[in-house]
């Protein structure tokens, strides 16, 4: 299980950097826990996160939301993981919480962000898979893509100006929105620490998105 990437460690560099693994590592767990209740599994994963602090000795505020989420994992159990995530984005209807783009960025869902971002995954060469029931823009399927493209999975499509265009054009316009309601819902408590810890991540990859230019 990866640590959380320190504030003053490089946040984006070559994809075979341990730095760059660091970050897949990361977008591979947020595409597990947005998509489905976490196991036993990765709740044991969770709470064993590794320590990284930054050069002052001070933890950095991810290295610290990361720590909190670890913690959290530590105390809950699977059934009431399981629960949570289905009073938050779960049910018949409306969800207490939207993790789908379009909700945020249009009001509604499979609205023309989603077009948009269709456009874009056909220009990587992605196309949704019929067995997957949820539509694109859906946080985790976004999260997932973007591990690919950090992995090299994608030929020719790991490098940081694809992962770039995917981040600030898909991810960066809503996604803290998207945090923001779930750590303000009143029935959020381990998913809570996962906003939280998203929110954090988000953040950094900004940062670090944004020293390419």
């Amino acid at each position: 299980m990866p640590s959380a990437p320190s504030a003053v460690m490089p946040a984006l560099a070559d994809a075979s950097s341990p730095e760059d693994a660091d970050r897949a590592k990361v977008w591979n767990v947020l595409a597990r826990l947005y998509i489905a209740p976490p196991d036993a599994v990765l709740l044991r994963h969770l709470a064993g996160g590794v320590e990284v602090q930054a050069r002052s000795g001070e933890p950095s505020a991810l290295q610290a939301a990361w720590d909190a989420l670890a913690n959290k994992a530590g105390l809950v159990s699977q059934e009431t993981a399981r629960e949570e995530f289905e009073t938050l984005f779960g049910g018949i209807g409306r969800p207490s919480v939207y993790v789908y783009g379009s909700y945020y960025l249009a009001g509604a869902l499979h609205e023309k962000p989603l077009a948009r971002l269709r456009s874009d995954l056909q220009t990587l060469g992605l196309t949704r898979r019929q067995d997957v029931g949820e539509s694109e823009d859906h946080f985790a399927i976004l999260a997932e893509i973007m591990w690919f493209l950090s992995t090299g999975n994608i030929p020719g499509r790991q490098d940081l100006a694809h992962q770039r265009e995917l981040f600030q054009r898909h991810i960066e316009p809503w996604a803290l929105r998207m945090c923001d309601a779930i750590v303000d819902h009143p029935a959020a408590d381990f998913y809570r620490k996962v906003a939280e810890f998203t929110r954090a991540f988000l953040v950094v990859e900004q940062v670090g998105f944004d020293l390419l230019d």
